[in-house]
């Protein structure tokens, strides 16, 4: 009760009419201005995904491996990216396998893994490719098949 009495003391009580005036009279101007500056605000164009069109690199006894043509990305350093799919030998047909981000470095002749079924590998490290028969094809191909502009 105190608190009440204290407000109305500091003149509180008296702002209410003037905030409901305030109010009558902008509300109708931001109503009708609201459509026309939601209609200018830009929109983020709508993601589409693409057919995925999967290369499959030779067999090892290691398992099977994948990569897709359509994901392959240059970025600003000339490494490339490129979404690849590893089915181990051992995991059966009907199993998707493993969906890993690539980045491949195409001079140097190394890859990182930049995600693995859609975690980010925030410090994975770049690894040589020679002892990864799989790998060093992912490389081969995907490097030899992407475009040359960065981007």
């Amino acid at each position: 009760m105190r608190i009440l009495e204290r407000l109305a003391s500091a003149g509180v009580r008296s702002m209410a009419p003037v905030v409901r005036r305030g109010l009558a009279r902008t509300l109708p101007l931001v109503l009708l201005l609201l459509p026309l500056v939601l209609l200018l605000l830009p929109l983020p164009a709508p993601a589409w995904a693409g057919p995925v069109d999967w290369q499959e690199v030779p067999a090892t006894a290691d398992g099977r491996q994948w990569w897709d043509k359509g994901s392959l990305r240059r970025d600003r350093r000339g490494t490339l990216s490129v979404l690849s799919r590893f089915q181990a030998a051992d995991a059966g047909e009907n199993t998707l396998g493993t969906l890993v981000v690539m980045e491949l470095d195409c001079a140097g002749g190394s890859i990182r893994d930049r995600s693995i079924n859609g975690l980010p590998q925030w410090q994975a490290a770049w690894k040589e490719v020679a002892s990864d028969p799989l790998a060093a094809a992912v490389l081969q191909q995907a490097c030899a098949a992407a475009p040359l502009n960065h981007g």
